[in-house]
């Protein structure tokens, strides 16, 4: 059997709620499942935040920024190391990235970069219209700094939690409240899925409502169709809403699950030479959705490729780092704020199975084919 990177894990419940919408008859679109699984992510996630559920974390950051009216040309600021769907929305608006470097210590967006290039931008009047932070495998970016450094300039914070569901940060805020609008995946390798769908969050009420509109086809009150501005198809149907409530039951424990998985992965593998594990810092609370470490292959006599491969020869998916956005050929050109950590990530960064359901068996299998491949 292949062991996979991260698969769909059912908690049983979903089987419930799904029965309850086809008893009902709301297969279509919206219907009561849905407006529950918004109402109760949004109580779990607290801040006073509402929450809309939407056809994938992609749609959800697209409305985020389609809602400040970007001029083209506009200049969003980025996580670099982040998966493609946290900036093509960028481009469907006709705004122009611009990528910015980690910080060692937490692998997610670096504050020192953002705060000297603020600083930099306000004397020339070259402000971005928007600042869009990753959080990186499971683990929030410093969020405190970000929400200070975004208020101080006026810049509206967009922040991508897609890969953060159920992380805590700074005095156990939940990841996928900060900002002025943040976004959230449930796609299927995620810690929790819907089969697909994401959720758009915020505290101001405004941007909710104005999101839930567009989102729909933005159809005027009428009895006919009527349509004063253009919209989109892009929210959540009712029964991936369904599946998402009996997976909200267990967020936690898969949360803690792959926490466990991490630990263990760290404790067997972190003192071999050459190898590094994601850090932790103080102000995080991270769900470890994927483990990811780093191999120095002078140090290791290795590299990521011979490992990834000697994996992949026992049927183990395992995958790189996310290859940064301005290394990739759609974005040559484009400006980069940094050192090259994100490059050294991808060079060397691999990550390890982290499914929830994983067994303990399967997980010794992975730690033995990394072993002999570093021993070898």
């Amino acid at each position: 059997m292949r062991i996979w990177l991260s698969r769909p894990h059912m908690g049983g419940a979903e089987r419930s709620y799904v029965d309850a919408a086809f008893d009902s008859n709301f297969i279509a679109p919206l219907g009561p499942q849905l407006q529950e699984f918004e109402e109760r992510f949004a109580e779990y996630l607290g801040e006073g935040v509402d929450c809309l559920g939407l056809s994938s974390g992609s749609a959800a950051l697209h409305l985020a920024l389609h809602m400040l009216d970007l001029s083209p040309g506009a200049k969003v600021w980025v996580s670099s190391m982040t998966f493609a769907g946290g900036c093509f929305p960028i481009l469907y608006e006709r705004a122009e990235p611009v990528f910015f470097d980690l910080d060692p210590g937490s692998w997610t967006l670096c504050p020192d970069l953002v705060e000297a290039e603020l600083k930099a931008a306000a004397k020339t009047g070259d402000l971005p219209a928007a600042i869009v932070p990753t959080d990186l495998y499971g683990q929030s970016c410093h969020l405190d700094r970000l929400e200070a450094l975004a208020a101080e300039y006026g810049v509206p914070l967009i922040v991508d939690s897609a890969e953060s569901a159920g992380a805590e940060f700074g005095r156990g805020r939940k990841a996928g409240t900060g900002g002025t609008m943040s976004i959230l995946s449930f796609n299927g390798n995620k810690i929790i899925t819907t089969g697909g769908g994401g959720m758009l969050v915020s505290r101001d009420r405004h941007f909710i409502d104005r999101a839930r509109f567009l989102s729909t086809q933005a159809r005027d009150p009428a009895p006919h169709y009527e349509h004063s501005v253009y919209g989109f198809n892009y929210r959540m149907g009712n029964i991936p809403a369904a599946i998402g409530l009996g997976q909200l039951e267990v967020l936690d424990a898969r949360a803690a699950r792959r926490r466990e998985i991490f630990a263990t992965y760290e404790a067997a593998l972190g003192g071999m030479p050459g190898i590094a594990f994601m850090p932790e810092p103080s102000w995080s609370k991270a769900t470890r959705w994927l483990t990811a470490m780093q191999i120095d292959p002078a140090e290791a006599g290795v590299s990521r490729e011979d490992i990834r491969l000697a994996l992949l020869d026992h049927e183990i998916e395992s995958r790189p780092l996310w290859k940064p956005m301005h290394m990739q050929p759609l974005f040559e050109g484009s400006r980069y704020v940094g050192r090259g950590f994100d490059e050294s990530l991808f060079a060397n960064g691999l990550c390890l199975p982290s499914s929830s359901d994983m067994t303990d068996a399967e997980q010794d299998e992975v730690i033995s084919v990394v072993r002999a491949a570093l021993e070898g």
